[in-house]
């Protein structure tokens, strides 16, 4: 059997320069600053002006593969996770390959909504597990403006546009590496969360146009009571197989959907918020890019460092949860200095 392990060997993150502020939003529809903090955590979004979720993704891909001082000739396999891809085919995989110029490698997108990154993160340590690949790019990469009614005050403030990407490569340290996944889905929570127009079921017409049905829609209430309690099971149940405490634990990487989310999942495990790596007041909810944008932002400033016990957590439409431990292999910037 072989002994490899997928371990992370690069990080990147892309956001737009365009901010969408509550103070903003204040004056596109019926909502104030102190509600949706209060209930979100969220101050401010990144907004994408011009270009695709292929746009975000290549430059986020970019980075890592720059801090790696690779060529994208290099990669084996690209797995984009997202929701908002440039077209329904080609898969947006293949554009970001082009744009990169990853002329070796083949590709494929990941649909699992906020839970994408952990599902393709879980996808492509396999095909370095198999031994199959050797360097493969996880990006979890969404332009949430794109289907977000502005009109909708119950999920135009949530949402954001961001990419961040991992670069996956086996390392023969044991101890060191994604060590442990755990995923989970339910398809009954499906008419909770969804974006009903263009697809199969509703091709696009006027009245799907009329209807808002190419938008996000969110049983806000649903949703919130079912992350809370899945997000934070799944948390827990990765730290006894593993057996870890809360004091092991390095850090926390929720998804970043609401703070009260994150802080239910918290409590549950029993760490600390100054263990929680925490950007949804600067990002809002970036769907699939909201994990590696944080491993990214805390790899970056030096907080994140080699050795330390990391969990990822999310939950998204699908349902979709799950749960990866991850003894970080990766040193810093002032680790390497």
């Amino acid at each position: 059997m072989s002994e490899l392990k997928a371990t992370i060997t690069a990080v990147g993150h892309y956001v737009p320069e365009n901010v969408l502020t509550n103070a903003e939003l204040e004056k596109m529809v019926m909502t104030t600053d102190e509600w949706i903090v209060t209930r979100t955590g969220i101050r401010e979004r990144r907004i994408q002006k011009e270009g695709a979720t292929s746009d975000l993704a290549c430059r986020a891909a970019q980075a890592a593969l720059h801090d790696r001082g690779i060529g994208a000739d290099e990669v084996d396999l690209i797995i984009v996770a997202t929701v908002t891809p440039d077209m329904i085919f080609p898969a947006t995989a293949c554009l970001v390959q082009t744009k990169l110029g990853a002329t070796k490698a083949w590709g494929f997108d990941l649909s699992a909504a906020c839970s994408g990154f952990l599902y393709a993160l879980n996808a492509g340590s396999r095909f370095i597990e198999s031994g199959a690949h050797k360097k493969v790019l996880v990006i979890g990469a969404d332009k949430m403006s794109a289907i977000t009614d502005y009109t909708d005050r119950n999920t135009c403030i949530l949402f954001g546009d961001a990419a961040a990407a991992v670069l996956l490569e086996p390392s023969q340290e044991k101890e060191f590496g994604i060590l442990d996944q755990v995923m989970y889905c339910d398809g009954s929570g499906a008419e909770a969360l969804n974006m009903k127009g263009g697809g199969s079921l509703h091709p696009p017409t006027h009245e799907t146009i009329d209807k808002h049905m190419h938008y996000v829609y969110q049983d806000g209430k649903t949703v919130f009571k079912k992350a809370v309690v899945s997000m934070a099971d799944v948390a827990a149940e990765i730290m006894e197989r593993n057996h870890l405490s809360g004091s092991d634990v390095g850090w926390l990487v929720p998804h970043q959907a609401n703070l009260r989310i994150i802080d239910a999942t918290a409590k549950r495990m029993g760490i600390d918020r100054s263990k929680i790596m925490i950007n949804i007041e600067k990002y809002g909810n970036t769907t699939a890019a909201t994990i590696p944008l944080c491993l990214s932002e805390w790899w970056r400033n030096g907080s994140l460092k080699r050795g330390q016990n990391v969990v990822l957590a999310t939950f998204g439409a699908g349902y979709t949860w799950g749960a990866t431990f991850i003894r970080w292999s990766l040193a810093n910037p002032a680790e390497r200095a």
